[in-house]
């Protein structure tokens, strides 16, 4: 007899044209208790206290949306400023098929392996054990360095509104004490009523910055369709488009935690319509009126009173998208932690102390690299190039190439994507080859801000 949990996934797998082939997996964890290849990393929640698998598909889209259009939004006018309308247009249109298409691929994934809770789990399915800690490491490091980015732009908006009333690092600590506190809920549900006020909050405050600069704009100002520029410029404007691009390292754990996974890919297609629209429209309009002396990140480039209303108008977007990224950070930890156990889904002493202390070590992290590398542009270059081109693009390419392995020429739709998804690989290893070498050169320039600095960082 099959549960009730086994009957959905297998259900789900039939949609997606998928059968289990779990087999050779099952053997290589049957020493590795933490690993349950028959069901989700959550198992049955019928009688659970905490239940995980709780979220609709606009729930899903909700959350992601929040996730995706916070800090990226900010960095792209500049982006516009460096490489010229049409190159902007163009890539963001690039960029963004490439992550649905991508994205489909994940939860194809998912799908197939139910068990599957994050990069490194699918890391597991690739490349054995070893596989799982060398990508579970390199998706904790993404997460953190993302949460970093969210800290650095708190610290920016409290300069903003206080005029620099006090050290720049005090203002990161009280994003760090803010972040965790709102990091405690320990499911996904919880968090997506914030991401909700993210979303509205970054809107506002973006709509706000493209009324304003159109107001204050008193002539004309210079704009280019395309602009000569170096490469090093050119890349780090890329590396800004990418990373508003670069969300894909938590869908593993959002599908996790959905009633109904096989009804992803809508939650995706909410996702990069909202995200990609409002890219566009916000790069090129605040570049139309400000022209190239745009500043990044984009609320900045407001009159003094209205840069002060829009980042007041910001807040939310600035703290919670991070913690959405913060709350994916520590359910990677604690699902290692306690999968299997009864402890994930107990009220004890325990269990929720646990989860506290791994929040509040990760944003403590996450605080350290902020105030080490406060550069906004150069820290968004870093991370988009060091990790997200992988995850987003290069591990969902083999993903597909792992799922279709012995069919590769069975149709000539199967050699086209065949084609595609390699040179999908080869798309993400350059941008993370070259992406490297300029956010180095980048950060080795330095800004006026240096690392542990109170001076203000506007």
């Amino acid at each position: 007899m099959l549960t009730s949990d086994q009957s959905h996934q297998q259900a789900a797998d039939l949609e997606f044209g998928h059968e289990h082939d779990l087999d050779g997996i099952k053997k290589k964890n049957q020493n590795q208790p933490d690993i349950n290849t028959d069901n989700d990393p959550f198992g049955n929640e019928e009688t659970a206290e905490v239940k995980y698998r709780t979220m609709k598909w606009w729930q899903c889209g909700t959350l992601m949306v929040a996730e995706n259009i916070s800090l990226g939004i900010l960095s792209l006018p500049s982006a516009v400023a460096t490489l010229g309308m049409v190159p902007f247009a163009g890539l963001v249109v690039f960029i963004s098929a490439l992550s649905w298409y991508t994205g489909i691929i994940i939860g194809q994934f998912k799908i197939r392996h139910p068990w599957v809770h994050s990069m490194a789990d699918a890391g597991h399915v690739l490349f054995d054990p070893i596989g799982r800690e060398i990508i579970g490491i390199g998706q904790l490091l993404l997460l953190i360095f993302i949460m970093g980015s969210h800290i650095v732009t708190f610290t920016i908006l409290m300069n903003t509104l206080t005029n620099h009333r006090t050290c720049s690092i005090v203002f990161g600590l009280i994003g760090l004490f803010i972040c965790f506190l709102c990091a405690l809920p320990r499911t996904m549900e919880k968090v997506v009523w914030m991401s909700i006020a993210s979303f509205l909050s970054i809107l506002v405050a973006t709509i706000a910055t493209i009324i304003a600069t159109g107001i204050e704009a008193k002539e004309p100002v210079a704009l280019d369709s395309v602009r000569e520029v170096s490469f090093y410029k050119a890349f780090l404007a890329v590396t800004n488009i990418i990373f508003a691009y670069i969300a894909h390292v938590a869908f593993f754990g959002f599908i996790s935690e959905m009633e109904e996974p096989h009804t992803f890919p809508k939650s995706l297609a909410m996702l990069q319509i909202v995200d990609t629209a409002m890219y566009l429209i916000t790069g090129l309009l605040i570049y139309r009126y400000v022209g190239r002396d745009v500043q990044s990140p984009a609320l900045s480039s407001a009159g003094p009173l209205m840069r002060k209303v829009a980042y007041g108008l910001a807040i939310p977007t600035v703290i919670i998208s991070g913690v959405v990224f913060g709350h994916v950070a520590s359910k990677y930890v604690y699902v290692r932690m306690y999968r299997g156990s009864d402890r994930m889904h107990e009220r004890s002493f325990v269990s929720v102390g646990f989860w506290v202390g791994i929040a509040l070590i990760i944003w403590t992290i996450a605080w350290i690299i902020a105030e080490s590398i406060p550069a906004f542009n150069d820290l968004l270059s870093l991370v988009s190039s060091l990790f997200g081109s992988i995850f987003s693009y290069g591990l969902p390419a083999i993903f597909w190439l792992s799922m279709n392995r012995g069919s590769y020429n069975a149709s000539a739709s199967k050699i086209f994507l065949t084609m595609v998804n390699i040179a999908i690989i080869g798309i993400a290893f350059a941008i993370c080859g070259m992406g490297l070498y300029v956010s180095g050169r980048a950060i080795k320039e330095g800004s006026s801000h240096g690392s542990w600095a109170c001076s203000s960082n506007i």
